[in-house]
């Protein structure tokens, strides 16, 4: 049994409308924090979507990346690899940081350690990474696979890449 076979015993489909209905009830209570955001850093891939909802809906016109790998399909890897952050060299305790989901919590750490004092979003949580985050909409359980919609074509199947199944031929 592979580690996503133990790992995960449930999946939950998430849909566009789904994705978007959270990530605006997340900027609702982002405005509870403060006003007056002035930047945000997505986590890509998965905070690209919900960070440009967020954008739009604070009216936030700068976003910049911090660009890791930890997971590989269903399964994270042993590593967290940086793949490209940010030069910022003054933080202000007006920036965000947007992702999609905290689950263990090991890349929400490494993000931390770069930005400790910067607010951390994700639009869903499970419980070993739920504490390392500030603010969320919607706690999964840990045993629970999130189907984002740009893994799938429709809320049913994981879809792979094009690029993993060019490669595959």
């Amino acid at each position: 049994m592979g580690d996503a076979e133990e790992r995960y015993h449930k999946t939950f489909s998430i849909s566009w409308d789904h994705l978007q209905k959270d990530c605006r009830a997340l900027a609702w209570k982002l405005l509870d924090v403060r006003h007056d955001w002035s930047r945000i850093i997505a986590i890509a891939r998965g905070g690209l979507a919900p960070a440009a909802i967020i954008a739009r809906e604070l009216n936030i016109r700068v976003v910049d990346t911090v660009c890791i790998s930890s997971y590989t399909l269903r399964s994270q890897s042993d590593t967290v690899d940086i793949l490209k952050r940010p030069d910022l060299a003054d933080m202000d305790p007006k920036w965000l940081i947007i992702d999609d989901l905290v689950d263990t919590g090991r890349t929400a750490i490494e993000v931390r350690h770069m930005f400790p004092d910067i607010h951390f979003a994700t639009v869903y949580a499970k419980p070993e990474g739920r504490p390392i985050v500030d603010t969320f909409i919607t706690e999964f359980s840990q045993d629970t696979w999130i189907l984002f919609p740009w893994d799938s074509y429709a809320t049913t199947s994981f879809v792979a890449p094009i690029v993993d199944r060019i490669e595959g031929e």
